[in-house]
């Protein structure tokens, strides 16, 4: 398979993050216990794995989304977090819950969270599906994450290259 004249090698299969779906799910049920939760899904990559996790998620969830962007049609950051479509709903006083597909530099991640609490919610946690640990450059790990990946670029279940390959059900790197 290629994108952009590029090979895709297999990361994570369909099987397996349909069972990391589920765990994340049982553990953000367990903490939230019985609790309503705002799930703020972060557009666009992440929207696969939102619709997937909230499915799982139990009691009251009501959806908001965000944009966010720190990447261009690149393959690297390019450092710079830029807010494009804020939340609709206020949050003041809720139980939020930030779902992403991945944290690589931390800079997203660590710039929504500083952002949202000053909004003042009750509790504000943080879920991505993916985690590249040897690209973080800011101290910030999120509250669940489903996989440790290598530092490669990936494609598959919501992530692009440029707007390409979201539609794969798979996780893929793009060999180099």
């Amino acid at each position: 398979m290629q994108i952009r004249g590029k090979n895709l090698i297999k990361l994570i299969s369909e099987e397996e993050i349909k069972k990391k779906v589920k765990t994340l799910a049982y553990q953000i049920n367990k903490d939230f216990k019985e609790k309503d939760i705002l799930a703020v899904g972060i557009l666009k990559g992440s929207f696969i794995f939102f619709a997937d996790l909230v499915r799982e998620l139990e009691g009251k969830v009501i959806v908001d989304f965000m944009q966010v962007a720190s990447y261009h049609t690149s393959m690297e950051s390019f450092g710079e977090v830029i807010f494009i479509k804020d939340l609709a709903s206020d949050i003041k006083g809720k139980n939020v819950l930030i779902i992403d597909d991945i944290i690589d530099t931390g800079r997203t991640m660590k710039a929504l969270v500083e952002a949202l609490s000053l909004r003042e919610p009750a509790m504000l946690k943080t879920c991505v599906l993916l985690d590249k640990k040897d690209r973080r450059e800011v101290d910030y790990d999120a509250d669940y994450t489903g996989f440790i990946i290598p530092d490669k670029f990936v494609v598959g279940y919501g992530l692009d290259w440029a707007e390409e390959g979201r539609n794969l059900k798979d996780i893929y790197y793009v060999e180099v």
